[in-house]
């Protein structure tokens, strides 16, 4: 019985050294490596950022939230003392009107087209938040056959801000998907950085008002259901345009 023997590998002659692994290869691996460590890292700092955002924005709505109720009762407790005084309380005047366009520009005076473009009403069924003082009222005014508006409560503007809430990034349209879409453009300067937030300093004409309204692109609204009764009466008379004062909401709801 013959043995067959396995030639034995051969040994690598002395003085010549194995083939190095190329300095381009070692280089990319090692980017390669660094980038997914910074890739974890950076994945690790958003999650724990949004955590924090969570919490903070939480106990902004909670603050906000009995901010309200604090003043619905100091309304109803006035109320109560001026009956029990016999006295009148005379309701403060509002400070934030909601206006909507309801007619087309066929026949419109220069004037009145000038106040529809600052007031960026440039569409049919269009709605935009206004700060009310002198000026305001004389425009809405010179604008009233082709606008109507009135005084939206909380759940009006929340509505309006959650259900049909789009910003202004870069002169684009841009929907309202999370809070950071605000934080980008408003934390920095004015401690802008949730949907709470736009609606307290929208509600209560806060003191950066003017950047939050203008950082809202106009609302765009459905024609009402059952229809509008009749453009070209003011509301009194029975038509649509005008001042409606709270009614405003109802009209709001059939057009969410």
């Amino acid at each position: 019985m013959s043995v067959t023997k396995t030639a034995a590998p051969k040994a690598a002659p002395k003085g010549k050294k194995l083939p190095a692994v190329p300095e381009s290869k070692l280089k990319a691996q090692k980017q390669k490596l660094s980038s997914r460590v910074l890739k974890l890292k950076r994945t690790q700092r958003k999650s724990a950022t949004i955590a924090l955002r969570r919490q903070q924005n939480l106990k902004r709505a909670e603050t906000y939230a009995k901010r309200y109720l604090a003043k619905e009762r100091e309304v109803v407790e006035q109320y109560r003392t001026a009956k029990k005084e016999g006295k009148i309380v005379v309701a403060a005047e509002p400070k934030l009107a909601f206006v909507m366009r309801i007619r087309g520009i066929n026949k419109v005076a220069p004037k009145v087209r000038k106040v529809l473009q600052l007031f960026r009403l440039k569409q049919i069924n269009n709605g935009v938040f206004v700060k009310l003082n002198k000026a305001t009222i004389n425009m809405l005014r010179i604008a009233e056959p082709y606008i109507t508006w009135g005084y939206p409560s909380l759940k009006t503007v929340k509505q309006l801000i959650y259900k049909r809430g789009f910003v202004k990034h870069a002169g684009q349209r841009i929907p309202i998907t999370d809070n950071f879409v605000i934080e980008r453009k408003l934390r920095a300067g004015y401690r802008i950085q949730c949907v709470e937030d736009l609606v307290y300093q929208i509600f209560t004409v806060g003191r950066v008002f003017r950047k939050v309204n203008n950082f809202l692109w106009p609302f765009k609204l459905n024609t009402p259901n059952g229809g509008w009764r009749k453009k070209n009466n003011h509301y009194v008379e029975g038509g649509d345009f005008g001042n409606r004062e709270d009614k405003i909401n109802e009209l709001v709801q059939r057009m969410i």
